[in-house]
């Protein structure tokens, strides 16, 4: 058996497990797997804590195929362009640059992961690409939202997200470099991670980019687009996701959430904030919402107008009408005259149908009633999935969790509890919001709070330095007035991260048949790796020395190495068989350490092929001349090869 089909490697990064890119495994038989494992969701009653995004416990793969048949896998459906299974891979083929070759498949989910194997076999020019589809309607039309990677480069735009509109046109929300290209016969594992409208672009495992803009549809499922070349594709995998958590999965960088909106680019707290915030890459946006006197929720910071709006008076002093007449733009910058106090309803509105989700600061003591109204606006807008609410008052976060406790609660801090974490688990904390401040003088704390599986998102941070800092402290995000900036930094510490360790078990050769007279020397090949162990069957076993098969029991054995460097963790498996043979049980009587009397009678019954006599011999001798552990090996490999 070859190294390919017995050797895999996983590396514990936001790709989730995956053999080295081009590597193939043995062919299963079914083209098409449905995964019998139940999701398993975050509870509807308050939740005492939140999910990492890449929990594996709750997946559920919903098609996986290595399109090892003749035909296209059942469910498949192929609506524009050629498609063939052939050679163990799916070909399709886009005769130009205006034919977008789709092929549609799955179900429609909410939270998934889509990975494939792919590589250009043939292009019309360095321009033509392929694309993972991300919602797409069954039958090929239009609008549609897609992953796409450009063929041999590494441009700026050589990723994208992008969507096909009603109109046909296109509207490309993100783009970043691919890490290496993409070249013609090249083998690159591609993946996504959607949950809602977010997404994650994932490039030989390695996370490229981000979206917040991601449009959906009710009924859109999967596919494969090319464009103006021929691509095939193999080991396609989607697999349905849990709810996304707030944990920063490792090697992640940090959740970029605008404060206030893009404040320092735009006036705080208005939907033109919010759209700087957007376009700068922001995943949460964080509004204030206070009530009008007439109970209507405003989106405002202070507890009067007169700072940010042309007018004055306290907000709770003010009726709808009179804040709606309120310019809140010309004090920031003439060019933003006319802007307005938005309502939480419309604050909710331009998020649903331009992207983000929404960091919801309850500003001050809330009554219940008045809690009510700000619940009431988020499920009629229908964004309870797309709002996390933060308040400094424990008694608000009591009311939010009452009366709905499908929210994530944030509970914001100036310095910090004597017991976070306690504090966390009675309110049901998805994440516990310090000042920077505070979190200096007890950094230690982010890592009490994650083993509680509560986030940690800092307020409001501005500076590089601290970024740096906070970072490595292990927080899950930041609260910054300089989203754009957070931004650029995180696509800096992605381009910059330590590369995964690499790690190979090289001895015994992956799929090795041996008898007990070898003793293989253990051997491994790592790059990037300050340590790498290595065992069998779970027992360590000193990497560059013999391994004992003596004390094996026949059949087959697995090897795991392990190597661990500044860019993660990597593992590698492998399996080797000990097997019976009449060289074997000579060892195993001559190492045996038994009297020369005895060795001399069992190595005579070998010499005349008397196995049966020898086992059964060996078995009445076991603890008595014969080690009873060593008595039960050579027992049994006499036995095998009487068998035999």
């Amino acid at each position: 058996m070859s190294l390919r089909t017995r050797l895999t490697s996983r590396t514990r990064l936001p790709l989730r497990s995956r053999r080295p890119s081009g590597a193939r495994r043995a062919r299963r038989t079914p083209s098409l797997l449905l995964a019998t494992a139940a999701v398993v969701s975050l509870s509807t009653a308050a939740p005492t804590s939140a999910t990492p995004a890449t929990a594996t416990a709750a997946a559920r793969v919903v098609l996986s195929t290595d399109f090892s048949g003749t035909s296209l896998p059942a469910g498949f459906r192929a609506v524009e362009g050629a498609w063939q299974v052939k050679d163990g891979r799916l070909h399709g083929t886009s005769a130009d640059s205006g034919q977008q070759s789709r092929i549609t498949f799955g179900e429609h989910l909410d939270n998934f992961r889509i990975e494939v194997t792919a590589r250009f076999e043939s292009v019309r020019d360095s321009a033509r690409w392929a694309a993972l589809g991300l919602d797409v309607p069954a039958d090929g039309a239009v609008p549609w939202s897609i992953a796409t990677v450009r063929s041999n480069s590494t441009a700026g735009n050589g990723l994208e997200f992008a969507e096909r509109t009603a109109a046909g046109a296109w509207n490309v929300t993100d783009t970043a470099a691919a890490p290496t290209a993409a070249g013609t016969g090249r083998d690159v594992r591609l993946a996504v991670e959607v949950h809602g409208t977010k997404a994650r672009w994932f490039f030989d495992g390695k996370e490229a980019l981000r979206t917040t803009r991601l449009a959906r549809s009710e009924k859109g499922v999967e596919a494969l687009v090319v464009n103006g070349a021929t691509v095939s594709f193999d080991d396609l995998k989607v697999t349905e996701l849990p709810g996304r958590g707030y944990l920063r999965p490792e090697g992640s960088p940090l959740t970029v959430i605008a404060h206030r909106g893009a404040s320092s680019a735009a006036p705080e707290n208005t939907l033109v904030s919010d759209e700087a915030a957007r376009r700068g890459g922001a995943e949460y946006i964080e509004n204030d919402v206070q009530p009008s006197k007439d109970g209507v929720p405003y989106v405002l910071h202070d507890t009067t107008v007169d700072r940010t709006t042309d007018g004055t008076g306290a907000i709770r002093q003010l009726t709808a009408a009179q804040l709606d007449r309120l310019d809140a733009g010309s004090w920031f910058a003439p060019a933003y005259a006319g802007a307005r106090v938005p309502t939480l309803v419309a604050q909710l509105d331009d998020l649903r149908t331009r992207g983000g989700d929404m960091l919801l600061e309850i500003k001050g003591r809330h009554t219940r009633d008045e809690v009510a109204a700000v619940v009431a606006a988020v499920r009629e807008r229908k964004m309870a999935d797309r709002v996390f609410v933060q308040s400094f008052d424990v008694e608000t976060l009591k009311h939010v969790r009452e009366l709905a406790p499908e929210l994530p609660l944030g509970l914001l801090r100036g310095s910090l509890d004597a017991d976070p974490v306690a504090l966390a688990r009675e309110l049901g904390l998805a994440s516990y919001n310090p000042s920077d401040d505070a979190l200096r003088q007890r950094p230690g704390i982010v890592a009490d709070l994650h083993a509680a599986g509560v986030a940690v998102w800092v307020w409001t941070v501005d500076s590089p330095e601290r970024w740096r800092a906070l970072e490595k402290t292990g927080v899950d995000g930041i609260i910054t007035n300089r989203p754009a900036e957070l931004t650029g930094w995180n696509a800096a510490y992605l381009q910059n991260r330590p590369a995964a360790p690499g790690v190979e078990i090289t001895s015994p050769a992956p799929g090795a048949r041996l008898d007990r007279a070898q003793a293989p020397v253990a051997a491994v090949q790592s790059t990037g790796a300050e340590k790498v162990t290595l065992t069998v069957d779970g027992a360590p076993v000193p990497v560059g020395k013999p391994l004992d098969l003596t004390s094996l029991a026949a059949g087959e054995h697995r090897l795991r190495a392990t190597a661990t460097g500044p860019g993660g963790t990597t593992t590698a498996d492998a399996t080797f068989t000990v097997r019976a043979s009449r060289t074997g049980l000579a060892h195993l009587v001559l190492t045996s350490g038994a009297d020369a009397n005895r060795v001399a009678t069992m190595t005579t019954m070998l010499g005349h092929g008397h196995h049966t006599q020898l086992a059964r011999w060996a078995e009445n001798q076991s603890g008595r001349g014969v080690p009873a552990a060593r008595a039960a090996l050579i027992a049994a490999e006499a036995r095998a090869l009487a068998a035999g």
